[in-house]
């Protein structure tokens, strides 16, 4: 599949789709390190528990279809998943809240291997701002539209306390930025034309700690 190809794919992708396709590439690179040259459809399922069916329609919308009693050649069907995701591609970020998680964030190198390539970090602590973490620059929130522009990044990542959270997504938003990952509870709001991407690690708490409730522990 060629790149206009992909990019009209993933207009047409459903969400849940375009979210089961990351698990089927970590699967696909852990039998690509196993030196697995295909894996059925069958294969895929049994090691996710994901129907088949869902699976095959899953990569159809890429335009992928295994062959009959063979299945799909790993390597072809992962470096596949991994253009269309745009992991094989540079994004530019900047990340605002260099605190604890946002440090983290920063330093956590596995983002880069899936294309995201944070290029400075902004914060409003005078004890931070100046400082290096990962070799990443903080630099303070008044230069973020400049520092936007001139490191040509187009996402933002929030890591700040939830009360400022709307304030920093309307300042991305007028720094000209186009997607903003957002890991704080609040349910921001952006302008048309930007896209909001929400990771609550509390939700993800509550829902666990309410499922451990119901095992009665």
């Amino acid at each position: 599949m060629n790149e206009k190809d992909l990019n009209t794919a993933s207009l047409q992708l459903p969400e849940p789709t375009l979210r089961r396709l990351p698990w089927y590439l970590a699967y696909l690179s852990t039998l690509h390190n196993a030196a697995v040259e295909y894996i059925s459809t069958t294969g895929i399922a049994r090691a996710l528990n994901v129907d088949p069916s869902q699976i095959a329609k899953d990569l159809s919308f890429l335009g992928i279809r295994g062959k009959t009693r063979i299945g799909y050649r790993v390597d072809e069907l992962e470096n596949t998943l991994r253009d269309f995701l745009g992991f094989d591609r540079r994004h530019n970020a900047i990340m605002v809240g260099a605190g604890s998680l946002g440090a983290a964030l920063i330093a956590d190198s596995g983002l880069q291997r899936y294309g995201l390539n944070i290029v400075a970090g902004i914060d409003i602590n005078p004890a931070i701002v100046g400082t290096e973490i990962s070799g990443v620059k903080i630099y303070d929130m008044a230069e973020l539209p400049g520092i936007a522009s001139r490191l040509d990044a187009h996402i933002g990542i929030i890591a700040v306390p939830v009360e400022s959270a709307q304030d920093v997504a309307d300042k991305l938003a007028s720094a000209g930025i186009k997607a903003i990952w957002n890991f704080t509870p609040s349910r921001i709001t952006v302008p048309d034309g930007v896209v909001i991407a929400n990771t609550s690690i509390y939700s993800h708490l509550a829902v666990m700690y309410n499922r451990l409730a119901s095992l009665n522990l």
